[in-house]
């Protein structure tokens, strides 16, 4: 894969989680701002936003859409970076 295809968690991760999210999540004691935090979790947060259940219909945020779900995928398959 081409370095300019590799997906980084600052610029392409982070951005996908309003400050909402962090917010929810870190009383769970996940901070979605954190790179590791988020690789930590990334399955479960994965299985998550793809399945539709987060964030929940009344936090009022939007749904991840299937190409947010498939670059976080993405990035997970390339490690983590």
């Amino acid at each position: 894969m081409a370095d300019e295809d590799a997906l980084s968690f600052e610029k392409d991760i982070r951005p996908m989680f309003t400050d909402l999210d962090v917010a929810h999540m870190k009383p769970a004691g996940i901070d979605l701002s954190s790179a590791g935090d988020v690789k930590a979790n990334a399955d479960a947060i994965y299985s998550t936003v793809r399945s539709g259940a987060m964030p929940p219909p009344s936090s009022g945020e939007a749904r991840w859409s299937d190409a947010m779900c498939e670059r976080f995928k993405r990035w997970l398959d390339q490690g983590s970076p």
